[in-house]
């Protein structure tokens, strides 16, 4: 148990990272920035996968558990959104509501577990 203070920290840094640039995104989808963007988003969410899964090993809970399903589907969502950014720049304001409401749901999941 002692490695799993690290995978937090690395958790919750990439999940910082990754919605700070995802909503960098929704702000300013300028074509010059996406590149960059996908890059920093796309190691941010596997560092995420790959730190959750960590954690869940060290924990030993199993994977088929609900609320774990439940964030993985949250990550693999805000992971998309950075793209979709720059694509349906029309759509950024929905989108960002779609990222707060994954965000949100990530959240409780962690803090009540409700499966």
């Amino acid at each position: 148990m002692e490695r799993l203070p690290y995978y937090q920290l690395l958790h919750i840094l990439s999940l910082i990272v990754l919605i700070a640039h995802t909503f960098m995104a929704f702000a300013n989808p300028a074509p010059e920035n996406r590149r960059r963007t996908m890059i920093i988003t796309g190691i941010a969410a596997l560092l995420m996968f790959i730190s959750g899964f960590g954690m869940l090993t060290l924990t030993k809970i199993p994977f088929q558990t609900g609320w774990v399903i439940v964030k993985l589907v949250c990550l693999i969502g805000v992971s998309a959104l950075a793209g979709m950014a720059f694509r349906k720049v029309h759509l950024r304001n929905a989108l960002s509501t779609i990222a707060m409401a994954l965000l949100a749901v990530a959240v409780f999941m962690v803090y009540f577990r409700p499966f």
